[in-house]
This record gives structure tokens, C-alpha cells and sequence, in this order.
């Protein structure tokens, strides 16, 4: 938000990005928008406004929040039921609104035990879930949302709806981090289809990855002290990965997306946990806390379904990358894979996105403001 008295003006972003925020300087005039693209006219240089802080025109930026470190050692009582009672009043917290709300299942563990939750506060809940045919996600959100009762609406789509959307998607995400524009696409089918039923409020399962250490990679930490360090460095980034997707693909449909995982109150509990917990090696399962936390919440079929993204889950990961690998030339790769920027694009299918990225934005302007996943 931005608060303007008289000459002075007062301008603040939320602790974790959760929605965006740029600005820059020129001529003695300071501009800020929420999108890349309407500072392009006016600035040479956009910079990101960061998360956790505010600014003054007088005094400039000052920080308000830091992730807690987290040692496990200011944690009192039964940690299975602080887990559930916190994320219970995060999302009833965002139940608030004058319009319908919903929630997005895709069958995987974090957004049916939001939708789970939201089943037991809002009568006739709507339930949205998108796949390529035969995606698993499809069938496990099914699943789901028999279990819970809600009213649920499914979108399939193809590799042709996938490539006639790509300009669209890469000009509202601004980003071809290739991990970031795969998750896009089902992102921005599910809310297309959210707002076309007249939902205008989304709850999503963001964050639950990073703050339980969910990802697959994640397993190859082993040492407490770096995993958390890892875990706090992800969630971090939240505010140019994860959360740039959903705060850009649902608006682009006129959907407001809210992300329960990342409320406040609910971060510094799980961050201030002993990593000992999160750490999945052998049979243990990765967010053990968060699924015990949950049990009678679904059936055990949801509850212990192994993580699959976003995109591998909906079907649909493996297909601009198939195509990126036969139009381009691993010379063409090699040629044009290392930016002016110093940016390095990782793979053809990243190169892919990027040259459609360069027809909307001039790479050296904005070169600074792409985040990069970690977990591709």
C-alpha cells in the first residue's frame, strides 16, 4: 500500500511478496507500479521494491520483517496440533470477502488440506482442478473433492491450448525461468476456469514446499544447518518464483489468489522448528509433520501421495520442452545461452521462453529482476 500526505509519501510491501512491487528514479520523480511493463515507458532502471519493507520519501527503506532463523528451541507444546490449529485460523483468515471464494485442488497434499479445511467452514465449496487428459492430478483431485463434498469443476487442455497461450502467459508472468513458466500454464488454465464460474477470491497451496521441505532435491540435505539455511533461502524467493506465478496468472483472470502456508503467524512457527523434522531420508516421507498433522482430514491415498509439481502433475511439463528440443539447434543453444546480462539460460526449453520474454521486454532493463528456481 502507499499512504501520500501532502509532499511526503509512505509506500510498504507485505513480509513475503505476496504481491508485487517495483520502482525506480528519474528526474527527481519516483515512479512505483506492481508490474515490470508499466514502469518500461517512464524508467531506464527498474528495481524490485523488497519484500519486508517499507519506504519513506524523506528516510528511504528500512526492513520491518526477517524470516526467524529457527532452532527448535521456542517451541512449547504438541507441535501436530499448533501445525493444524494454525493453518485452520490462516485460512479461515482469508475467508473474508464479498465476493465467492474457492480454492484450487490439484489432488496433491497441500491444496486438499487447505480445501479439506475450507470444506468444514463454507457451505457448497468450489473446487477447481486442470490436467492434460490422463494427468493424475485429475483423478486424485476427484478423489479429493468426493471426500471433502464439494462442488468441483475440472478443465482438461491440450499441447495446441498450451501454445496459443504461451505469448500470454510469459508477457503477464515477466519470466522465463523455465521451472516458473511450466507451472504458469496450469496456473493460468485453473484460474481462467475459476473466473469464468464466477469465482473471484482463490485460496492455493503455495509455500507448504518450502517452509516443510517438500522438494525432491531438498533430500539431498542431510545436514540440519544447511537445509534449513536452504529452506530459509527459498523462502526468501518465494516473491520472484512461486508467488509471482500465482499473484500473475490469477490476476491476468481477474482472480485474487491467497496462500494460507505463508501466513505470518504460521511461517515463524514451522521455520522455528528444528530442521531435524523436515529432513526425509529412507521410508520417511517428505512434510511428515504436515500430513500427520492432518490425518481424518482426507482419505490416506491423498494424505501419503508422494509430491509431484505443479506441471508434471497436470501432465503438462514434459511438452514445451519436447518441442524447444526439436526446433532448436544445440548450436543455437550454445550461441545464445549466455545473455549480455550475465545470465546463463539453463536449458533449449528455457531459451525457448526467453525468446518469446524478448519480444515484451529489453533483457538488459529487467535482467536483474528474474528470479531463477532452484528445484527445476
Amino acid at each position: 500500500f502507499a499512504i501520500r500526505d501532502g509532499k511526503e509519501l509512505f509506500a510498504a510491501r507485505d513480509p513475503l511478496g505476496i504481491k508485487p512491487l517495483y520502482y525506480g528514479k528519474k528526474n527527481g520523480t519516483t515512479y512505483f507500479a506492481s508490474e515490470i511493463k508499466a514502469l518500461l515507458p517512464f524508467l531506464d532502471d527498474i528495481k524490485e521494491f523488497p519484500p519486508g519493507h517499507f519506504y519513506h520519501s524523506k528516510k528511504g527503506f528500512s526492513r520491518f520483517y526477517k524470516l526467524p532463523e529457527g532452532n527448535g528451541q521456542d517451541v512449547i507444546g504438541d507441535i501436530k496440533e499448533t501445525i493444524r490449529d494454525l493453518l485452520t485460523k490462516a485460512v479461515v483468515k482469508r475467508l473474508v470477502s464479498d465476493v465467492p471464494v474457492g480454492v484450487f485442488l490439484s489432488g496433491g497434499l497441500d491444496s486438499s488440506i487447505i480445501a479439506s479445511i475450507m470444506a468444514r467452514h463454507v457451505k457448497d465449496l468450489r473446487t477447481f482442478s486442470v490436467g492434460m487428459k490422463g494427468a493424475p492430478d485429475l483423478k486424485y483431485a476427484r478423489e479429493a473433492a468426493d471426500a471433502i463434498g464439494s462442488k468441483h469443476k475440472e478443465l482438461t487442455y491440450t499441447e495446441d491450448d498450451m501454445v496459443s497461450v504461451l505469448d500470454e502467459i510469459i508477457y503477464y508472468l515477466e519470466s522465463f525461468d523455465a521451472a516458473l513458466v511450466r507451472s504458469a500454464f496450469p496456473c493460468y488454465f485453473v484460474s481462467k476456469l475459476a473466473s469464468e464460474n464466477g469465482v473471484k477470491v482463490i485460496l492455493t497451496g503455495e509455500g507448504a514446499d518450502e517452509v516443510f521441505a517438500g522438494y525432491e532435491y531438498l533430500k539431498n540435505f542431510t545436514k540440519t544447518e544447511i537445509l534449513q539455511r536452504e529452506i530459509r533461502y527459498i523462502t526468501s524467493a518465494l516473491h520472484h518464483t512461486n508467488l509471482q506465478r500465482v499473484d500473475r496468472m490469477t490476476m491476468a483472470n481477474s482472480v485474487e489468489g491467497r496462500v494460507p502456508f505463508l501466513d505470518i503467524a504460521f511461517v515463524r512457527f514451522v521455520l522455528s522448528l528444528s530442521p531435524d523434522l523436515k529432513i526425509a531420508t529412507g521410508e520417511r516421507m517428505e512434510k511428515l509433520l504436515l500430513r500427520e498433522a492432518f490425518k481424518g482430514y482426507l482419505p490416506d491415498n491423498i494424505l501419503w501421495r508422494k509430491k509431484e509439481k505443479f506441471s508434471k502433475g497436470a501432465g503438462s511439463s514434459h511438452i514445451i520442452a519436447e518441442k524447444a528440443e526439436k526446433e532448436i539447434s544445440t548450436e543455437e543453444f550454445e550461441k545464445e545461452r549466455m545473455l549480455k546480462s550475465g545470465l546463463r539460460i539453463r536449458t533449449k526449453e528455457e531459451l525457448y521462453y526467453y525468446r518469446v520474454f524478448e519480444k515484451h521486454f529489453p533483457q538488459e532493463r529487467v535482467a536483474n529482476l528474474i528470479g531463477r528456481s532452484r528445484s527445476i
